[in-house]
């Protein structure tokens, strides 16, 4: 699913969508939006909460979670039910067919662990190449069984939830358990992105479930009940994660991947049983006062970011209107980052990531010693950091991910989850497994040319390696050392200038967590400047391109979900362009 087409269906269906949540009792008391601003987007408030709160992709699931927060659940007793939640009523983004990285605060220790998915050991270099020697195109090698890699997300749920849950496991899976068995109401976002789908009625088990007879998605309302899914959740409440990576539900998993007829992958139940969730050192970084910590390597998210941010850190953007100036200063940083994500970042257990190189704040003023305010410096290259091992080259950028979204909450303790969850593409590889679930197609976030210039690239496909990333689940704290705020958002590889002027935003301008996150997006990921259709920023074009960038105005399709803590209690923002909704207690 491509971006173009997405924010237009959501301006189309918003009003439709309220009505729907409004005839939810438990969801009486999300707050209608007022008419739309001249931007185009939904001028609303921030939610407020004096203990606790979560912000999330769906209003259902997001309800699930304040739910479970009510009941005193912690944070991720709250994620693991927004989640389950998530994998039913918006199934294109994520779910137990796919990976996730989460960030957790306990009060003194940022921890993150590493869900995402990994490539089987029969997995070769050359998977994406056709016959003629040349990459495969995007959509030959996502839709089947090659795309899909082993998912990670069940096990990251249960492993965070052994060491941070405080309700019994089967109560946080127990609201997914009555959607799925009672029943749920198709969204308009979903129904919109099932009928643009070009591919998941090619799928027989997805063709039954979304759509009607004639071909055409189940409309707006109707009420979608998945019993195949209750099933699964019920064996896993019982036998936990081990339910999916042994017994029926991973031979069913290894028979959708390795049985599609025309594009088969080559998992195999050993490989299920061999995954492990990994707990890696948080990357942290200081911006002005505060310090920010997010996902380290496979992800790409947070080193980018905090890259950006330090290059900025001279900068004086607290001065600034949100305006082409704002706009020509994070699209520079952003080159420069990605030009670094390009040569250094991959899977650490493959690649020396110089993580503290990138991070050095002599290498990042040197980086910042190469921008200036008029003119843009075009394509970046990779800089020198030091602390460097690697022996890798270029690694071109991936395709865009839109099958991923983002769950922040804050319970009454004042720990803190940061999740990013994905299948990648819109729908992932198009495949329903008999367990009433959609794999990923995360494979393709590598590399598709496993070399480069006659060297190895960074983020190649190899056995058992996770592929690159951009997500960037992101925590804050203020000079203190408090909790200061949780942030991330999907959006494929511009996750990483969506969150960086989110908290530009939120730190450097102070605004409402609400107004942060439906700012207009624009940003470069080392080509184009790209300004969001539909929004102010398109009027920004012409002074940028007198600066020398090559500026596109594109549909921008964030999903971005903050939560910010004040003197006063919590106020979140979940972005209008999606469904979204920050709710507490």
């Amino acid at each position: 699913m491509r971006a173009s087409g997405l924010l237009r269906l959501a301006k189309r269906f918003r009003f439709a969508l309220l009505a729907v949540v409004l005839a939810t009792p438990s969801l009486a008391q999300t707050t209608a939006p007022a008419p739309e601003a001249p931007t185009g987007r939904v001028d609303k408030p921030a939610s407020t909460a004096a203990r606790d709160m979560v912000a999330a992709a769906n209003p259902l699931a997001a309800e699930a979670g304040r739910q479970i927060l009510a009941k005193s659940g912690s944070a991720v007793d709250a994620a693991v039910a927004v989640q389950f939640v998530l994998n039913l009523v918006e199934p294109q983004s994520s779910g137990v067919g796919g990976g996730a990285f989460l960030l957790h605060w306990d009060g003194a220790r940022v921890t993150t662990l590493d869900g995402r998915e990994t490539a089987p050991a029969a997995a070769r270099p050359e998977r994406f190449m056709g016959p003629d020697g040349k990459p495969m195109a995007f959509y030959d090698a996502v839709v089947g069984g090659r795309s899909v890699g082993v998912p990670g997300t069940l096990a990251l749920l249960q492993t965070a939830h052994r060491r941070w849950g405080k309700l019994p496991w089967a109560d946080v899976i127990a609201p997914a358990i009555r959607l799925a068995e009672g029943g749920f109401t198709v969204s308009p976002r979903l129904n919109g992105l099932l009928g643009q789908d070009e591919y998941l009625r090619q799928d027989p088990l997805s063709r039954d479930y979304f759509y009607q007879a004639d071909g055409s998605p189940k409309p707006v309302g109707t009420v979608l009940k998945n019993p195949a899914f209750a099933r699964t959740l019920r064996e896993i409440a019982e036998k936990g994660a081990e339910a999916l990576y042994s017994g029926g539900i991973a031979a069913d998993i290894v028979a959708t991947v390795t049985r599609h007829p025309t594009n088969p992958g080559d998992m195999t139940l050993d490989d299920l049983q061999n995954y492990r969730v990994e707990e890696r050192e948080p990357v942290c970084g200081a911006y002005r006062s505060w310090r920010i910590c997010g996902m380290g390597p496979p992800s790409s998210g947070g080193i980018a970011v905090l890259q950006m941010l330090g290059t900025l850190e001279d900068q004086d953007l607290g001065s600034m209107k949100p305006g082409p100036d704002v706009a020509h200063w994070l699209a520079e940083a952003g080159r420069l980052a990605f030009a670094d994500r390009a040569l250094f970042l991959g899977d650490p257990a493959f690649v020396d990531v110089p993580v503290r190189g990138l991070l050095d704040p002599a290498y990042l003023k040197s980086r910042a010693a190469l921008l200036g305010p008029d003119r843009s410096i075009g394509k970046a290259k990779a800089g020198d950091p030091p602390f460097q091992k690697t022996e890798f080259r270029f690694a071109p950028s991936g395709g865009v991910e839109f099958g991923t979204s983002h769950i922040s909450i804050i319970d009454r303790n004042g720990h803190g989850v940061s999740m990013t969850t994905t299948i990648e593409d819109g729908f992932g590889g198009r495949l329903m497994t008999r367990s009433g679930f959609l794999l990923n197609n995360e494979l393709t976030d590598f590399s598709f040319s496993p070399s480069q210039d006659g060297s190895p690239v960074a983020n190649r496909v190899e056995a058992g390696k996770r592929p690159r990333s951009s997500m960037a689940p992101m925590i804050v704290f203020d000079p203190q050392g408090k909790l200061h705020a949780v942030l991330g958002s999907p959006g494929g590889s511009q996750i990483i200038p969506y969150v960086a002027r989110t908290l530009v935003a939120l730190l450097d301008w102070k605004l409402d967590p609400q107004v942060a996150v439906d700012m207009p997006n624009f940003g470069s990921r080392n080509g184009p400047t790209e300004l969001e259709a539909g929004t102010e920023a398109e009027g920004w074009k012409a002074d940028l391109e007198a600066r020398g960038h090559e500026v596109k105005v594109i549909d921008m399709n964030s999903g971005l979900q903050a939560i910010v803590v004040g003197p006063d209690g919590l106020s979140g923002g979940a972005d209008s362009r999606r469904e979204g909704v920050a709710i507490g207690n």
